[in-house]
């Protein structure tokens, strides 16, 4: 397993920060698209950059995905796999003078499962989650892991279009119920009439949500 994450190096699409690097996104994408595929996205819904003065923004672009749906069962040898090529991303900036608590992971459909799994599995110490048109599977490996945990839990941030017919609205609420059913603290946002897409007013209230878990270094200053 280990031989294996060791030989995959993510591609990566990065944003760097206008001024001090003090903290680290790493945004992840949903099935088929690429991690510049999803920068660009983002740039068309907000008519510019996602940009921060402090946070550098990590798209990675991971190996195709397999279908998903709300009750057929994780693959998790994939899933697993990706969590450990993940990993080596956490721990490149870790390295390079991040803190674990300043690296906030989050993604858009798979991505968004993706993310949960890094997040509640292997790395609950991170600042934060984010779940964008997502949903984990009703048996999944990240309510097993929390189950058995009792620490403090990165809160997560989840918004789901009420239109989506791919990632059902209910399989999204039904994901955020049981994540904090199991001591979760979350935010559920649902945009009426949003399909399976990114909005401009979810990536707005997702980047002042960005903010708050990882304020620049004037805000932690006042605080």
């Amino acid at each position: 397993m280990a031989a294996a994450s060791g030989s995959v190096r993510l591609q990566r699409c990065i944003v760097s920060p206008a001024g001090r690097h003090s903290a680290s996104l790493i945004f992840l994408h949903g099935s088929g698209d690429s991690g510049q595929g999803l920068r660009k996205w983002i740039k068309q819904v907000l008519n510019q950059d996602l940009t921060f003065q402090h946070i550098k923004i990590i798209y990675p672009t991971a190996p195709p995905r397999f279908k998903i749906s709300n009750d057929c069962p994780e693959h998790l040898e994939s899933i697993n796999l990706m969590c450990e090529v993940l990993t080596d991303l956490i721990d490149d900036e870790v390295k390079s003078g991040i803190r674990k608590n300043r690296i906030l992971i989050g993604g858009f459909s798979m991505g968004g499962c993706m993310a949960m799994h890094l997040a509640y599995r292997n790395h609950q110490d991170v600042a934060g989650v984010f779940a964008l048109s997502s949903f984990l599977n009703k048996a999944s490996a990240v309510y097993q892991a929390l189950e058995k945990s009792d620490g403090v839990l990165p809160e997560l941030f989840q918004c789901h279009g009420t239109a989506d017919e791919l990632v059902l609205h209910s399989w999204g609420e039904e994901t955020n119920s049981m994540l904090k059913f199991l001591g979760v603290s979350t935010k559920f946002h649902s945009f009426p009439n949003v399909y399976h897409e990114l909005s401009k007013t979810e990536l707005e209230k997702l980047k002042s949500w960005i903010l708050t878990k990882l304020p620049g270094e004037m805000e932690r200053q006042n605080e």
